[in-house]
């Protein structure tokens, strides 16, 4: 494949600081033997950490499997994003941005994080599960030293978070080491792996960014760059992914450009990518400008270099980053996601407005359309309901059961603000419902005399396969009731969704690059499988079995997608 290059300059990065001692007993040099095809001599190729509690994940693999009516922490009934990454080359204190950049993008994924490095041509990894915070501290970032790393934050949809899945993943093959962190989800999943399995590769776990680890290694082509290329033609869906080898740092967005991904540089020259420009921000990176759709970006000693992956066609970016998963300060798709939510709100208050007292907002991804709402309608915006922001993964309820318990511990309402008051309450989408009624009937029990909900999206009646976890359609409220039946199922005297005729207006030109395969069932990559991998992973470890076996893992894909008989492509 020809491949177009362009050429910029870059600053030398800032030399190394001085190697720092590895603690040997949290670490373990590992070789990735499966990627060994020949009888090339093996080296240490990467060393990792991992933290975890094994008791904890005893404790919680047996937990039984709660009803709708228990709260469970992450199911809150809205989509999910899958992951954030962060890529930084040029700067000694790598690690240590990275791990600053990876907070920032916590709202992208909670389950698991990890950092890799590169250190006198040795990439080292520390991975664990649970937040930023709880995986990394002083002693670790110090055993990551470094002018080049990658970070990931995840979210897993099924089962426990198991440490094996936590990515950045390393790998060793015949000509070196690789990491990568991705951030997406591949369609063809299935088909890859089974056409690897049948070439005699061996998966160490059921993410498909390990897929893309055994293309590379098997590709035909030397320069790496190139087998990355050779790899991601043969992908189909959503990947924004950075690579780490021992001397270049690697940015690729998909063709479509479903999810986000954009490049900085700090004062000093280190380059930076990342998924969304709030990590930027925080570690002082000057937004420069995207990853285009189809692009490869490599950054080492000599530059950055821009490749075009292959012809790509109208970008198709994920319309949610702007409804509900970016967070309102960043620029996502070339957009202020503030000024979009804003926005939203302002179209609903033109098109559904209603004689109210007060706008209030679901917390927090609501509160930015509620203010453009309530602007445009002339009426206050109150905090009608508080979040709490202290809510752990796991909680002793009483034994005596309390009606709406989980929505109770997560969001109190405001009696001053509600009673006797006509209630305008907006939220960024409804996905099940479930949380949306019992929201209503929190408010109606504080005193409100009305509820009007306010939708700051079109209904959602499709599942997502790019990066998003959404439940199925037959789970989804929109796709089984009318805008009427959901109302009178959520108990609200009045509901109202952003028409998609509007959301494409307000985004005038650039409103063909976006995704609304959740609103119209149409899919710019049809699953060309059966069953298509929800996002995250869901196989614990030590789980032996055929992935047809394991229960929870799989959605069906849309209706009329034949199931493919033979794997092809490779």
């Amino acid at each position: 494949m020809a491949a177009a290059t362009q050429s910029l300059s870059l600053s030398k990065p800032s030399p190394l600081s001085p190697p720092l001692t590895t603690t040997t007993t949290t670490t373990t040099t590992r070789y990735f033997s499966s990627f060994l095809s020949d009888n090339t001599p093996r080296k240490p190729l990467f060393i990792t950490s991992s933290k975890n509690n094994p008791i904890s994940d005893i404790i919680l693999s047996n937990k039984p499997k709660q009803n709708d009516d228990d709260f469970f922490i992450n199911d809150d009934d809205k989509p999910r994003e899958e992951c954030g990454v962060v890529g930084i080359y040029g700067d000694s204190e790598a690690s240590r941005l990275c791990y600053l950049a990876l907070h920032a993008l916590q709202h992208r994924g909670q389950e698991g994080a990890g950092i890799v490095t590169v250190n006198n041509n040795v990439l080292q990894s520390i991975t664990g599960v649970g937040l930023v915070s709880d995986v990394f501290n002083e002693s670790k970032l110090d055993q990551l030293p470094g002018n080049l790393a990658i970070g990931h934050v995840r979210y897993s949809t099924a089962g426990q978070s198991m440490l094996k899945n936590v990515q950045p993943f390393v790998a060793g093959y015949r000509f070196g080491s690789v990491g990568v962190a991705h951030n997406g989800n591949l369609v063809n999943y299935r088909t890859l792996r089974a056409k690897l399995e049948e070439k005699g590769s061996i998966f160490n776990t059921t993410s498909d960014t390990e897929v893309v680890l055994h293309l590379i290694a098997t590709s035909k082509h030397r320069p790496f760059i190139l087998r990355i290329v050779d790899a991601c033609e043969k992908l189909e869906g959503a990947y924004s992914i950075v690579f780490v080898t021992e001397d270049k740092l690697v940015a690729v967005r998909d063709p479509f450009g479903f999810r986000p991904l954009v490049m900085g540089r700090r004062s000093n020259g280190a380059v930076v990518f990342a998924s969304e420009t709030c990590a930027l921000d925080l570690i002082e990176a000057t937004y420069e400008r995207e990853v285009f759709p189809g692009e490869v970006i490599v950054v080492d000693n000599n530059g950055i270099q821009s490749l075009c992956l292959m012809s790509h066609p109208q970008p198709k970016q994920c319309i949610f980053e702007h409804i509900y998963f970016a967070l309102p300060n960043s620029v996502v798709f070339g957009r202020s996601v503030y000024e979009s939510r804003s926005r939203f709100g302002e179209i609903l208050a033109t098109e559904s407005p209603v004689d109210c007292d007060v706008v209030i907002a679901v917390p927090d991804s609501g509160v930015v359309a509620a203010l453009g709402y309530a602007a445009k309608a002339g009426v206050p915006f109150q905090q009608g309901l508080i979040r709490s922001h202290y809510v752990g993964r796991t909680f002793i309820e009483p034994s005596q059961k309390i009606r709406d318990f989980g929505v109770k511990l997560k969001l109190s309402p405001v009696r001053a603000v509600l009673e006797g008051k006509r209630v305008v309450v907006v939220d960024d989408s409804i996905v099940r419902g479930t949380t949306s009624s019992k929201i209503v009937r929190l408010l109606k029990e504080a005193g409100a005399k009305e509820v009007h909900m306010r939708i700051a999206s079109p209904p959602i009646i499709g599942s997502c396969y790019y990066g998003v976890d959404t439940p199925s359609s037959e789970e989804l409220i929109s796709n089984r009731m009318s805008v009427d039946e959901i109302r009178d199922f959520i108990g609200s005297d009045s509901l109202a969704f952003l028409p998609i005729n509007s959301l494409h207006n307000m985004l005038a030109n650039d409103s063909p690059n976006f995704c609304y395969a959740c609103f119209s069932g149409k899919y710019p990559v049809e699953p060309r499988e059966l069953k298509v991998k929800r996002v995250g992973d869901f196989i614990d470890d030590g789980l032996n079995g055929s992935l047809e076996q394991i229960d929870g893992g799989w959605v069906q894909a849309n209706r009329n997608t034949k199931e493919v008989n033979a794997p092809t492509g490779l």
